[in-house]
């Protein structure tokens, strides 16, 4: 039990901080880096034992067993559109955990883990290749670039996002509060983006978008020099936590340092799961947490947020 307190210890003192710890590999020999957040990843290993499952989603090489679960292996390369990766028992897997659900990635290689400032991490440049697939850049000591991926895009593409709210949740007395209200959704990735509107929209609220924390941030201080205290005009804040030039953490953080904004409604959205992210939410002061894709809990969270305000 020490040893899993000192690693959330260790973690969220980068919290706050707007720095993060990224696993760094290649997708090939020869290929350039590409890199995932460490806190997203559960384990590197050799490939286990696959079984191939009758109508797989062509991107998928098969399932394994492993721990206890049945998880999907998935072909990285080939999801993103590069060459699909030859499968042996020496090929390198990434056992990540996106949303409560676990899947593994089939690499070409696994080369370190860097530490880093999100300052330092900039969207991918428009009409970049593969800049569909990507949340993000940054680079290395010695300027080798470093590509982060949309791993939610890539999901997605395999298993698509429900965003339909269960009907009986969409009751008069709540459409009829919600109507109009305004929040501000922020986050860098298109998909993220696309599901909380989709879910959002069937209860008529009016959203603004911003894709990283330090635009959120510029957005909400413009806001305030024009209108003072935010908390009448918004309804909530909903930021993902990874984010290049300023994570969700961090615009949290900076939030409530603003006595303008420190009594906004912030929830953290995020693919992010697992025993940190109750520590990270109660350190930087965010009101709530919600994994990605859950449309009905989504609701949820705007229901009890009207209701407080009825309070």
């Amino acid at each position: 039990m020490a040893g899993v307190l000192d690693t959330v210890n260790q973690r969220t003192r980068l919290v706050g901080e707007n720095r993060l710890e990224i696993l760094l590999f290649k997708l090939s020999a020869h290929s350039q880096l590409f890199a995932l957040n460490v806190f997203k990843i559960r384990e590197v290993l050799q490939m286990p034992p696959l079984t191939q499952m009758p109508q797989r989603h062509p991107h998928v090489v098969g399932v394994t067993h492993l721990r206890g679960q049945t998880i999907p292996v998935i072909d990285l390369s080939a999801a993103i559109g590069l060459r699909p990766l030859p499968v042996s028992a020496q090929s390198t897997v990434i056992v990540t955990e996106y949303n409560r659900s676990v899947q593994a990635f089939l690499v070409g290689g696994v080369e370190r883990i860097m530490n880093l400032n999100w300052d330092t991490v900039q969207p991918p440049p428009r009409g970049a290749g593969r800049s569909h697939y990507l949340t993000a850049i940054t680079r290395l000591e010695d300027q080798r670039l470093v590509e982060i991926i949309d791993v939610e895009k890539v999901l997605a593409e395999i298993v698509p996002f429900n965003a339909r709210v269960s009907p009986e949740l969409l009751d008069e007395g709540l459409l009829d509060k919600a109507r109009g209200r305004e929040v501000l959704l922020v986050d860098d990735s298109p998909t993220g983006i696309n599901q909380l509107r989709e879910t959002l929209s069937q209860l008529n609220l009016t959203m603004h978008v911003a894709t990283d924390g330090l635009r959120a941030l510029k957005q909400l201080k413009a806001w305030a020099d024009e209108e003072g205290r935010l908390s009448d005009r918004l309804l909530m804040v909903i930021t993902d936590a990874e984010m290049p030039e300023m994570d969700g953490y961090r615009l949290t953080a900076e939030i409530r340092k603003d006595p303008r904004l420190q009594d906004l409604y912030v929830v953290l959205h995020t693919s992010l799961s697992g025993n940190f992210n109750n520590a990270m939410v109660e350190k930087v002061g965010c009101d709530g947490f919600l994994s990605k894709f859950q449309p009905d809990q989504l609701v949820e969270v705007v229901r009890e947020r009207l209701k407080r305000l009825d309070n």
